[in-house]
């Protein structure tokens, strides 16, 4: 079945974990709903947690080169900014089922999460610190910066996932790249 197999796994996964969470979800209902025989499945996982494991460095992949992809097209700070507000809050709800994942099943860091997570944050980093240099960004450890930056996006994205308030319209989220731009960009001039 080669990647096939491994693939179908996988998206049997993301229904499962979606529908009841990785910890209600057993091994054997993952391989009954992929299809996939158990050896096939031995040969690509050795169980449910490195399932769970590849599953969320799958989503958080995609989420971090799309990420990046619109950072980007912005070679303005306020640009990048609010794009990265709209485009976290697009994400999520375009994909629903991985961003409901990402926001609730965090399995350890491994080895690959970890290669990803420091090119990502490599990345947004040299971005950020140009716009620093020319002082239009705010000198930030990464936590700061992406607190500010995307918190209230992430809140929101949250919210409307869990169905506690309507999808949010455009109005919305340029208000939130806003609130973000002035929220950073007075931390650059030290208001």
């Amino acid at each position: 079945m080669g990647v096939d197999g491994r693939d179908r796994v996988l998206r049997a996964a993301l229904e499962l974990f979606g529908r009841d969470g990785a910890a209600g979800t057993t091994l054997s209902r993952v391989r009954q709903a992929s299809g996939v025989s158990v050896g096939s499945f031995y040969h690509h996982f050795a169980g449910k947690e490195q399932v769970a494991e590849a599953l969320f460095v799958e989503c958080i992949g995609l989420y971090q080169e799309a990420f990046l992809e619109e950072l980007r097209r912005h070679p303005d700070a306020r640009g990048g900014v609010a794009g990265a507000v709209a485009f976290h809050v697009g994400w999520c709800m375009d994909n629903v089922a991985r961003a409901r994942f990402l926001f609730t099943e965090r399995p350890p860091e491994g080895g690959e999460l970890k290669e990803r997570n420091k090119a990502f944050f490599g990345e947004v980093r040299n971005w950020w610190r140009a716009h620093a240099h020319y002082g239009a960004l705010p000198e930030l450890d990464l936590v700061t910066a992406f607190v500010l930056w995307l918190g209230p996006a992430q809140e929101l994205s949250r919210l409307w996932l869990n169905g506690a308030v309507p999808e949010p319209g455009d109005e919305l989220i340029e208000r939130l790249g806003e609130a973000a731009w002035r929220s950073l960009a007075g931390e650059a001039h030290g208001r």
